[in-house]
């Protein structure tokens, strides 16, 4: 007995001399570069074959803790040539640099190895989607069409290239997404500007937001926002794509930089020229049959669009120095787009238009400035200041009833209804926006974030006049402040912000009549206040849950305040919509040696309030006014899964289920009396169910070392939704928008280490007959041929 008990006690003092013998822990340390000598950020660098790994921070620097031992230290990122080192780690040491090269082979698919930029903002306490778009160099598609296919984002257009678009993020729309370029809104390079305009190879990588925004984005976003990243490497490149395909479309664009390394004096440039006579057939659509002089009727036909045709065009150059002692950036620039497009539709499409068009065209100048350490270590500004000036003009002076096949009739109105007339809206464009961020120690960081955003706006007839019908200006100015802590070797982490809106109304005479011209001078000045918190703990290195509350505003915008001057008249009185909005997510991932998933599920809440939507005005129904109409609630949950096997076969499918709920209990804001009859109704219109599924495979060194085949095919799924309210006639006989399912295929090869590109795609492969916004057809098959050129 007495010899079994020393046993016991000897084999226990052994497990624990062994525990801490294994505990203690050494510190190996380096840093990560790239080829160009530029701090490699979000690199992941790992001791093969055991648990510790870490990423690079954003001057390159990496730290492991373990135990000594024999290791083979592996570096690796998406888009860089992996790289594995063998150590002998005996005691605390730090490696030389290690540089990686970029590999423009691997980014010719789309693939989840390594913990890239893209894995690392998906892994951030915020519920963001990051899109890898350097993948996609070589497909045709437009940055709308990409997110499409994202998990939470329905786009829904109501036609071809150029065509209006619904763009969602759970269930919010319109002027509640906000769109940025590098952090800079998107509409300061004016309205011909839009996220459907822009090809692909103008980004390297596009991350959504969803309810709940950075303070540094310094957005009034009620739903979220989206931000297009573009190439930041300060190295030589040019990359050239030119696609033609079906309905004589046309999309040509180019990037490039050139930089002295000895001064570093830069020249950036880019530019896309899109066109297309969007004359796809519409299926089985009215016209009128005229049997003899004193009869017709109508019957339907397929017939092509005719009044649909969309060309733009933009460029935009930057000259200025990096990497100097007093700026890490510094460019002046300036930028020029416009686009003219025929109008087919509103939005019905038995109401067909043969000459209204839409036109215009923006310019703008900017000044761009960011310093890291500035002043002392750790302190960063960035700032941005640019001047725009937007213009359009809507053409209606036809005065004809037109129909599908081509034939009209002569009418005593105008097309769009009323006198004929050539609207033109101006609308000049202040902008600042700036942000300040100290590093107080490893675990605690301040932001500070100001925007300046003011607007000048003019409209008049030009075939009436040259002077302005309602003048007036919009002045916001946004201010954000957000703190974040880390905790336990950042496994928790907690992302505090409050933010500032301020908005200045004024106009010199306000027409608050339509009918008698009355008016009044108005200058008003509000502020409201938003505040949030966005939380992320990491359980394992593999697994982590996140959760995030905005209290969010969206500021009334220009046309929604002043009109347009012609169809909507001005409303001053209009408030900002504002949201409780809430997400509640968690995360998975695995990396084994040839298998590699990641999974991500969420859900959501989002408590909208004071929605503005476009009402008809008093008696006359071609007349409406912007007012604070319902309230929503949006309950909806969704999951993502990506697997990639070798880099050679890859796979997706995400899925989104919400409910849009009409919360306004008591119609015309009263607080009493009849319960309005779409209470908690869907909202029409508005999808509820949809999904996305890809499959990819790649060969590599495909007949020749260096070249690869890529092939992918993808479907878009989208359930039926009613396109009125549900509950008002007999559901039986509703109009509604049918189950859609769209595949796309494509196949591209990619020669000289991917210098040399060419693909060939198939849109809507089955030619189904596909409804999008207000049950509008959109095109059927199509096929497309891009030839894409990277030098670097």
């Amino acid at each position: 007995m007495q010899i079994s008990k020393i046993f016991s006690l000897t084999l226990i003092l052994l497990t624990s001399i062994q525990g801490f013998s294994q505990s203690k822990k050494v510190i190996l340390n380096g840093i990560i570069l790239e080829n160009t000598g530029k701090p490699a950020e979000g690199v992941s660098v790992a001791l093969k074959g055991t648990a510790y790994s870490t990423l690079t921070n954003e001057k390159g620097e990496y730290e492991i803790a373990a135990e000594p031992g024999n290791y083979v230290l592996s570096v690796s990122s998406v888009g860089f040539k992996s790289k594995q080192t063998k150590i002998n780690l005996q005691s605390d040491q730090t490696l030389q640099s290690i540089s990686i090269e970029e590999d423009m082979a691997t980014l010719n698919e789309v693939q989840v190895k390594g913990i890239s930029k893209v894995t690392k903002i998906k892994e951030s306490a915020f519920q963001v989607n990051a899109v890898d778009t350097r993948a996609m160099a070589n497909i045709t598609s437009n940055l709308s069409q990409v997110l499409n296919k994202t998990t939470g984002v329905k786009v829904r257009e109501q036609g071809g290239m150029g065509s209006d678009f619904d763009f969602s993020i759970n269930g919010l729309s319109g002027s509640a997404v906000k769109f940025f370029i590098d952090g800079v809104p998107l509409d300061i390079m004016g309205s011909s500007m839009s996220l459907n305009n822009i090809p692909v190879n103008l980004s390297e990588r596009i991350e959504v937001y969803k309810g709940v925004v950075p303070v540094n984005l310094g957005s009034d976003a009620l739903g979220g926002a989206v931000n297009i990243i573009t190439n930041q490497q300060i190295s030589d490149y040019f990359d050239m794509s030119y696609s033609f395909g079906s309905f004589n479309t046309h999309s040509a664009s180019l990037t490039g930089q050139v930089r002295n390394k000895k001064s570093g004096l830069t020249f950036k440039a880019s530019g896309f020229l899109n066109y297309s006579d969007n004359d796809y057939k519409m299926r089985d659509v009215q016209v009128i049959e005229v049997i003899d002089k004193d009869n017709s009727r109508f019957v339907t036909g397929d017939f092509k669009r005719f009044n649909d045709q969309y060309k733009a065009a933009m460029g935009q150059a930057e000259v200025g120095f990096v990497d100097k002692s007093w700026a890490d950036v510094f460019f002046v620039g300036g930028s020029y787009s416009a686009t003219e497009k025929g109008i087919q539709t509103g939005t019905n499409q038995d109401v067909v238009y043969g000459q209204v068009r839409r036109g215009g065209d923006a310019y703008s100048f900017s000044l761009r400035y960011l310093k890291k350490n500035l002043f002392t270590k750790d302190l960063d500004l960035s700032f941005f200041a640019s001047y725009s000036d937007d213009q359009y003009t809507i053409t209606d002076t036809a005065f004809r009833k037109y129909y599908w096949d081509g034939s009209y009739v002569p009418t005593t109105s105008s097309e769009m209804g009323g006198p004929a007339t050539k609207w033109n809206i101006q609308r000049p464009k202040y902008f600042i926006g700036s942000n300040l961020s100290y590093k107080i120690n490893d675990n605690n960081s301040l932001s500070l974030n100001y925007t300046l955003d003011k607007v000048d706006n003019k409209t008049y007839d030009e075939l009436l006049t040259d002077k302005d019908h309602n003048p007036g200006k919009l002045t916001k100015n946004i201010i954000g402040l957000s703190y974040q802590q880390n905790f336990f070797e950042e496994k928790l982490t907690n992302t505090f912000f409050g933010k500032y809106y301020g908005m200045l109304l004024e106009q010199p005479f306000a027409i608050t009549d339509s009918g008698t011209g009355a008016g009044q001078t108005i200058k008003d000045n509000n502020g409201y206040t938003g505040y949030g918190i966005a939380s992320r703990y990491k359980i394992t290195p593999s697994v982590g849950v996140k959760a995030s509350y905005e209290k969010a505003y969206r500021l009334q915008r220009v046309d929604e305040v002043f009109g347009n001057g012609y169809s909507v008249v001005a409303n001053p009185a209009l408030k900002p919509e504002n949201s409780n909005n809430y997400n509640l997510g968690a995360y998975w991932k695995n990396e084994a040696e040839n298998h590699h998933f990641f999974v991500e599920t969420g859900g959501y809440l989002r408590n909208a309030k004071g929605f503005i939507s476009a009402v008809v005005y008093q008696s006359n129904s071609q007349i409406s006014r912007f007012e604070n109409t319902s309230n929503v609630l949006i309950k909806g949950l969704e999951a993502d899964i990506k697997y990639n096997y070798q880099n050679k076969i890859n796979a997706g499918i995400n899925f989104t289920y919400q409910s849009t709920l009409d919360n306004t209990k008591y119609p015309n804001g009263s607080n009493s009396g009849t319960i309005s009859a779409t209470y908690k109704d869907n909202l029409p219109n508005r999808p509820w169910m949809f999904g996305n599924a890809n499959l990819g495979y790649r060969k590599a060194n495909f007949l020749k070392e260096g070249n690869n085949l890529q092939f992918n095919w993808d479907m878009q799924y989208t359930h039926w939704y009613y396109l009125t309210w549900e509950n008002y006639g007999a559901k039986e006989g509703k109009s509604i928008i049918p189950d859609q399912y769209i595949q796309n295929a494509s196949i591209s090869y990619s020669m000289h280490s991917g210098m040399y590109n060419i693909s060939l795609e198939c849109n809507n492969l089955t030619n189904d007959l596909a409804y999008d916004n207000f049950r509008l057809q959109k095109q059927g098959r199509s096929f497309s041929i891009k030839f894409h050129y990277f030098l670097k």
